[in-house]
């Protein structure tokens, strides 16, 4: 039913004016059908991104486990027991499988369980996944508050087409997996295997290990999966408790839509001020710490002056007493030869009293 709607502008009124009802008939095929078409098109063309971050001690066997999951030698270096830390080791790899383009990222942990005390082993790699976060974070700006808490992955099973199998394969969760690049022959047949003195474990024989499992799982039907678990879950609760923290939310307590212009702004001034009370908090500090100095300089200087002064009177005492000592020792001289010279006359006078001569010197009297 089509209804026209005329506007008397004089009178200012409406006039509702009934059509009859028509029937429109498709001219041709509409064609939406084909968007699943066009997504995968466009994505192969645009290629796909997979990140794996693979914990594990030295020498476990991370390394082989990547090569063997995905067919491929990937480049590794060998790692001693002797890292003093944990550290994070990123490589990307561009693989193609027919005409499907893949860039691999893998995560080793260097160096995870080679301390004595491993209580620390993890917080290297809970700040990386915590920096990931952050890095994508920056990307974004509306909250979305409708996730609590990180569980474990479980294979989905709400997909018919996959129900089936991941409710069965969660059953065997957590897998026990061996990896190997290695071609040994069992019977007529080579197949990639570890060979032990005990015996020979096949990778791809599923009553030796969860091998096949695991593959079948993380790369052929559950990739996509964990790429939006982790977008829409971990990152997402991360993203939300960040910006939280942050004071950021969607809604004020009457339940009505925040402005993020209001909210920045709100921020802003929030931060300016905290920034100013800071400032105004180190200046004061500076200044005390600029009088606390003053201080300690004039008490120095004032310790120097006492000591110097100290110094002063010292010597100059010393000069006194030395000074007394002089005298002392000229007055003793002058009154010993004084004393000589009494002496000698006395000798003279008694000699010209008795009329003798002076003794001689040894010399005269030797001879």
């Amino acid at each position: 039913m089509y209804c026209g709607l005329r506007v008397r502008r004089k009178t200012k009124r409406l006039i509702y004016v009934a059509a009859e009802k028509r029937t429109l008939s498709l001219s041709g095929h509409v064609g939406f059908d084909s968007l699943p078409d066009q997504l995968v098109g466009k994505s192969v063309s645009q290629g796909f991104c997979f990140n794996i971050l693979c914990v594990g001690e030295t020498g476990i066997g991370k390394s082989t486990l990547m090569n063997t999951l995905f067919n491929t030698m990937f480049e590794s270096e060998e790692a001693t027991h002797y890292e003093p830390g944990v550290r994070l080791k990123p490589r990307s790899y561009m693989l193609k499988e027919s005409n499907v383009d893949l860039k691999l990222t893998v995560v080793n942990t260097v160096g995870f369980g080679d301390q004595v005390n491993k209580e620390e082993s993890y917080k290297p790699i809970v700040d990386y996944i915590d920096a990931q976060f952050e890095n994508y974070l920056q990307e974004e700006l509306k909250i979305k508050r409708s996730l609590n808490g990180v569980q474990i992955y479980q294979f989905p099973t709400d997909d018919d087409a996959m129900a089936e199998i991941n409710s069965a394969m969660n059953a065997h969760l957590p897998f026990a997996v061996v990896g190997s690049m290695e071609d040994v022959k069992v019977g007529n047949k080579l197949v990639k295997a570890r060979q032990y003195p005990w015996g020979i474990v096949q990778v791809e024989n599923e009553n030796h290990c969860d091998f096949v499992k695991l593959r079948e799982m993380l790369i052929r039907v559950n990739m996509e999966d964990l790429r939006e678990q982790t977008h829409t879950r971990h990152y997402e609760l991360y993203r939300r408790c960040k910006l939280e923290e942050m004071g950021f939310k969607d809604t004020d307590p009457d339940s009505k839509p925040f402005s993020l212009q209001e909210t920045y702004e709100a921020k802003r001034n929030e931060f300016m001020s905290e920034l100013q009370k800071k400032e105004e908090e180190m200046r004061q500090m500076f200044v005390t710490r600029v009088k606390e100095t003053e201080t300690d300089l004039k008490e120095k200087e004032k310790e120097l002056h006492d000591q110097f002064d100290q110094l002063k009177k010292t010597h100059q005492e010393e000069k006194k007493k030395l000074e007394e000592k002089r005298r002392e020792l000229e007055e003793e001289i002058n009154t010993f030869n004084r004393r000589r010279m009494a002496a000698q006359t006395l000798q003279g006078q008694s000699f010209q009293a008795t009329g003798q001569q002076p003794v001689k010197k040894d010399k005269d009297r030797k001879n």
